[in-house]
């Protein structure tokens, strides 16, 4: 598997992972900030990579998706870029793939943190999402215009999640016509895997951080104990008035709890 990237700056290595339904280009103003020239004492320079997952963005489509696929999607992608160990940052679905690999691969993992997710198991929160999607005839309309009312329309008018889902939306090569950067159908199909917990016999002993939205219930007081029997040595911080996109809704006290975690 040769997953689509790209690097900004040049250190210590530092991937980052989107979650379902993203692409890198959610991950890119982080990127470009965590590149900079060391922006606190003892922060060393970074070479940071976001990265499509399979199924996503510019990444090959398949028609299997699970975590053990994307833990060794991951391996292959350190393989092919000679990355011995780098930090990894994951957000939702990308946060549990960076659990998999951290459980799978201790030694390849010097920091870790993980964005608005916990290794555990969750109902089903994105069927009115699904829904709104398929809605969409994207391959009949002409303009964007189209798509976004349809989506509106599915979603009761929720800003944030039709501005999401917009970003994934692209023109065909032919430019006639629309498409999704994301495989819908195997994501769909394989929901249940993407929504199921990440377990292991043994666990992640290095350092690793967990940030959640104050006004997001993805971690919380019931599933911590998950985190802590997994990840032993973590911290847990919460950014206050932000949701499940914590990154995206406060890109500037995100980026400064990865810096002083990363530092």
């Amino acid at each position: 598997m040769e997953l689509n990237y790209k690097k900004f700056g040049e250190g210590f290595p530092v991937i980052i992972l989107h979650g379902l339904l993203g692409s890198l280009d959610n991950w890119q103003t982080i990127a470009k900030k965590l590149a900079e020239p060391p922006l606190a004492p003892r922060h060393s320079p970074f070479a940071v990579f976001i990265v499509d997952q399979r199924n996503h963005g510019k990444s090959p489509h398949s028609g299997d998706f699970n975590y053990e696929l994307l833990s060794k999607d991951l391996a292959d992608f350190f393989e092919q870029h000679q990355i011995g160990k780098a930090h990894l940052i994951g957000h939702s679905m990308g946060g549990k793939t960076v659990m998999k690999f951290a459980l799978d691969n201790p030694r390849k993992v010097e920091r870790m943190i993980v964005v608005d997710v916990a290794p555990v198991a969750y109902a089903d929160r994105h069927s009115d999402v699904f829904s709104a999607l398929f809605a969409a005839d994207i391959k009949s309309a002409t303009k964007r215009e189209e798509i976004e009312q349809v989506l509106r329309n599915k979603l009761d008018n929720d800003e944030t999640t039709v501005q999401f889902l917009l970003k994934g939306l692209n023109r065909d090569k032919t430019g006639d016509h629309f498409e999704w950067k994301f495989n819908l159908d195997s994501l769909h199909k394989h929901y249940a895997e993407i929504s199921d917990a990440v377990t292991s016999a043994t666990p992640f002993k290095g350092k690793s951080l967990f940030i959640k939205g104050q006004k997001s219930s993805y971690i919380n007081a019931e599933n911590y104990a998950t985190i802590q029997n997994l990840f032993p040595t973590n911290e847990l911080v919460e950014i206050k008035d932000a949701g499940h996109w914590v990154h995206a809704e406060k890109p500037q006290e995100f980026t400064e709890e990865v810096i002083r975690f990363l530092s």
